[in-house]
Formats: C-alpha cells, sequence, structure tokens
C-alpha cells in the first residue's frame, strides 16, 4: 500500500479553486470516489487526513475546497466571516458543490459512475445540500452536519441514500430539525437513515473540539461508531446491485 496525494485545480469562473486528492496506487482502478466537504474553517489538516482513512479503505478520496486557494480561517471570527456568504447564498454553495464533484470525477483512477460525498459540520450541510440538488452520487454521509432546508430544492427528488450521523445534545441543532429533516427527505423520496448518539455534541468526530459553553466536544466513542457508520454505508452503496 502507498497512498498518493495531491493537489487538484478547478475553477468557479475566476476562483480557484484547491482539492487535496488522495489514493492508494496498489489498489486496482478505476475505483470509487469520495468527496470530503470541510468545516466551517476550510480546507484543513482535518479532512485531508480523512481523504487519506478512506484512501486506505481502497477509495479516491477529495477534500473539496469551497473558499478558494485553499483557504483557512484562524479561529472562530474568520471561520465565520468564511462560511456566512455560503449559508447566505445557498445557490453559490449547491453549485461549488457540484463543481467539486465534476473535478472528483474527472481524476483518472475514479469510476464516475461511483461516487459519494460526505461532510463535517458546515461541511454536512454542503453534502445534504448536493443530495437536495438531486445529484446522481450514490450515497451521501452527514457528520453532526447543520440540517436547515436551503429553500430553493422543494419537490426535488432525491437520488442519493442518505446517512445522517448526529449527536443528540447538538444545540447548533434541535431535535426539531431532525423531524424536519425526517419529513423533507421522506417527501422527497430519499433512502435515508439518521443515528443519533447520545450525551454527544457538536463536532464529535473532531479531538481538537472542547468547548462546552459553545457546543463542541470531541466523544471518543461516537467518533468510532460513526466511522464504522459510514464505512458500512459506502460497502452497501458501492456493492449493491
Amino acid at each position: 500500500m502507498t497512498i498518493q496525494t495531491r493537489e487538484v485545480e478547478y475553477f468557479d469562473g475566476d476562483t480557484r479553486l484547491l482539492g487535496f486528492l488522495a489514493w492508494d496506487d496498489a489498489r486496482t482502478i478505476p475505483m470509487p470516489g469520495v468527496l470530503i466537504a470541510h468545516m466551517w474553517g476550510g480546507r484543513e489538516a482535518f479532512v485531508c487526513d480523512k481523504a487519506r482513512a478512506l484512501a486506505e479503505l481502497g477509495y479516491a478520496a477529495f477534500a473539496l475546497d469551497l473558499y478558494g486557494d485553499a483557504r483557512t480561517g484562524s479561529g472562530p471570527e474568520e471561520n465565520a466571516r468564511l462560511m456566512q456568504p455560503f449559508l447566505d447564498d445557498r445557490v453559490l454553495l449547491q453549485r461549488r458543490m457540484s463543481l467539486s464533484l465534476a473535478a472528483l470525477r474527472q481524476q483518472p483512477m475514479v469510476d464516475p459512475d461511483k461516487t459519494a460525498a460526505i461532510g463535517y459540520c458546515f461541511g454536512g450541510l454542503c453534502v445534504l445540500d448536493l443530495a437536495r440538488t438531486g445529484a446522481d452520487v450514490a450515497g451521501v454521509v452527514s457528520f453532526h452536519g447543520l440540517l436547515k432546508p436551503p429553500g430553493n430544492t422543494q419537490g426535488n427528488r432525491i437520488q442519493a441514500k442518505v446517512l445522517v450521523l448526529h449527536g443528540h445534545d447538538d444545540p447548533m441543532v434541535p431535535v426539531e430539525d431532525v423531524v424536519a429533516l425526517e419529513q423533507e427527505l421522506t417527501e422527497a423520496g430519499a433512502d435515508w437513515q439518521i443515528h443519533v448518539y447520545g450525551h454527544t455534541m457538536h463536532a464529535f468526530t473532531n479531538p481538537k473540539a472542547n468547548d462546552p459553553g459553545f457546543g463542541t466536544v470531541y466523544n471518543p466513542v461516537a467518533d468510532r461508531r460513526s466511522w464504522i457508520a459510514m464505512q458500512n454505508f459506502l460497502d452497501e452503496i458501492f456493492t449493491a446491485p
């Protein structure tokens, strides 16, 4: 096993986006591709490490860049400034997600007919929006993602299978948001699952999360369980007839 990595340049108009691609060059190609949407801080080491971990599992993994030039925030204030334009303009968010998916599919080791997307926190919202647009991906996985609908996808059929991994005590995602998502996914005809972890707050997969007052706390048990759930989900969507 030799994990290879490189940056991939792609564009939204004049905005240069820099994704991070990881794959195992000992694996048979083409291989399934997994898009990874980052947290509010941008394309940080966290998602690049997830790309390497997915490459070890046999996927070509692509940590996308929503902000451009792989820009990252220095802390909560700057992170919020980077993220807010995409919350305000979900069409922009959806376009960047679609362009990122296209960039993944163009990689020579990727089977363009076998793709999925996972995302963390803000990235969880991003992959749900990708599914909401009706994108032809096999599945999406949201880790402690934000769930609010975008307002421009009502009536769309969701083709992707959906797995949502959520902490019950997440102050950023109240129970009514979870119930609303269940109804939304059902009405859109989606094959969906929501796994809720008890005594678990926001950002439960991030070892650096340690701010109970803000609602972000790492939970190693939920982290492990959610990663296993994701692996089972990817196995299913890529091997099912």
